[in-house]
């Protein structure tokens, strides 16, 4: 049965998107089977970050109302085979989602793929407590921001509280990656510290991703980043995470720093 992992925000344009096409392209990299999927309704990005968006002929909505079946709506990745997209409808609005057609989506996918990696809208509405619904695993993405990570403490409250997992009464776990992280305006007070964010969100951290023109790049030539400049330093860093992501001890290094960061990593794991 394949693992479900929702890649989740509350504030919008922190890197959810990105991160889901670079962390999915990782994976699959490694030899997973992946499909990363588009709850974003409306607006359909996913698309877009993978090169596919010319590829899209049947959506989400479509498999879940019955409208076509998961194999004409799955867009295999071009560059690598083990890499899926089912992608958004840019027709519909997310009160076209129903509760069941995702459970029987989500479970499709759990039984072709090893990790199915859904891509959150923002906010807490509707299409965010879908995506999470059936999620064994959370990404919490946050930029060094305090509106940024004041909204990630309320999504850390509502996968808490509204996810299958919770009502069975099952603690999920829940990962930290920080996102758009500039060591030297840290430093400066212009943005939060890795130690700041930690101790407001208290949960363990999967990642620091650097800022940097490679992501955006990437974006918009239609490559994750792990697989268009996967020697530059997010690349690295996104590569990181999916390790640890997988299980492996990996040292954390803050971006701009050379010393490992363990103390939270490692200390907080228990949060």
């Amino acid at each position: 049965m394949g693992r479900v992992v929702v890649v989740t925000s509350g504030k919008g344009g922190v890197g959810k998107t990105t991160s889901t096409a670079a962390i999915g392209a990782a994976l699959a990299k490694g030899g997973q089977y992946v499909c990363v999927v588009d709850f974003d309704v409306g607006l359909r990005n996913l698309d877009l970050i993978l090169g596919a968006e010319r590829r899209v002929v049947y959506d989400f909505i479509n498999v879940a109302n019955g409208e076509a079946k998961l194999s004409q709506a799955l867009i295999r990745d071009r560059r690598v085979e083990t890499l899926y997209l089912l992608a958004a409808s840019q027709t519909r609005d997310k009160d076209a989602l129903s509760e069941e057609g995702v459970a029987r989506v989500i479970g499709e996918l759990r039984e072709m793929f090893d990790w199915i990696i859904c891509d959150s809208p923002a906010g807490i509405e509707r299409g965010a407590t879908l995506a999470m619904r059936h999620a064994d695993q959370a990404i919490v993405v946050t930029n060094p921001e305090v509106s940024s990570v004041r909204d990630s403490d309320r999504i850390i409250g509502l996968l808490d509280s509204k996810t299958l997992m919770a009502e069975r009464g099952e603690r999920m776990e829940k990962h930290l990656l920080l996102t758009r992280y500039d060591a030297g305006r840290a430093a400066r007070g212009e943005m939060l510290g890795v130690d700041d964010v930690l101790d407001i969100l208290s949960i363990p951290l999967l990642g620091i991703i650097p800022e940097s023109d490679e992501v955006l790049r990437a974006s918009n030539l239609g490559a994750p980043v792990t697989l268009n400049e996967a020697v530059s330093a997010p690349a690295r860093a996104y590569l990181d995470a999916c390790r640890r992501l997988m299980g492996e001890s990996v040292p954390m290094v803050i971006p701009g720093q050379k010393k490992p960061f363990f103390s939270r990593l490692f200390g907080r794991r228990a949060a």
